[in-house]
């Protein structure tokens, strides 16, 4: 247990600047990210909460009075005000990446973190949630496996690090994403302290 806190002390000096998660429903945006900022000493926030506290109604609701139209303007505002704040680990929504100006927010202003799950994992974790208005659907897995093949590349593409999630516990992914921001963050010290060679 003390190696565990030498580590994270070491890790909330040495991890600096804001953290993004992006991945799809049910890859553990929210669990992993309120862990990892605990372990980090950072603040925790996640968009579709905080869309959710502003508006007074949940994320299903705004989809079926507004659309994913009027949901996505909705994002976009809350993500360019959270991204300017500092310290912090957010969760991203699952179709935060869909704009190229969502995109450039998080690419700007933070590390992006992709925890990528196949469809069959993703829906094992969200099948008895009634609050996934994209998975209203006849057969929600094919709906899943679509939407992972529409942004995975989406996801990748703005991504510094990407985590195969698995069947790992919270715990697990948490530890092992802190260990390569901390490995990410020790890279580019050393990159910065290499003196320029004369000639």
């Amino acid at each position: 247990m003390g190696d565990s806190g030498r580590n994270t002390a070491a890790g909330t000096a040495r991890i600096a600047g804001n953290i993004f998660l992006v991945g799809l429903m049910g890859a553990g945006k929210t669990s992993v990210g309120r862990l990892l900022a605990r372990r980090l000493g950072k603040a925790f926030y996640d968009c579709d909460h905080e869309i959710e506290r502003a508006t007074g109604v949940k994320v299903a609701v705004i989809f079926e009075i507004e659309g994913e139209a009027g949901f996505r303007a909705r994002e976009t505002k809350a993500l360019a005000e959270l991204v300017k704040r500092e310290n912090i680990v957010l969760a991203t929504g699952g179709g935060a990446v869909l704009t190229a100006e969502n995109r450039n927010l998080l690419v700007e202003n933070g590390t992006v973190v992709y925890l990528r799950a196949a469809a069959a994992d993703l829906w094992g974790r969200t099948r008895h949630d009634r609050n996934r208005p994209l998975l209203k659907t006849a057969d929600p897995l094919a709906r899943l496996q679509q939407l992972f093949d529409e942004r995975d590349a989406l996801y990748r593409a703005a991504a510094d690090i990407v985590v195969d999630t698995g069947q790992q516990s919270v715990g697990s992914l948490a530890h092992r994403l802190e260990t390569q921001l901390l490995q990410r963050a020790a890279a580019a010290g050393a990159r910065e302290q290499t003196p320029l060679r004369a000639g």
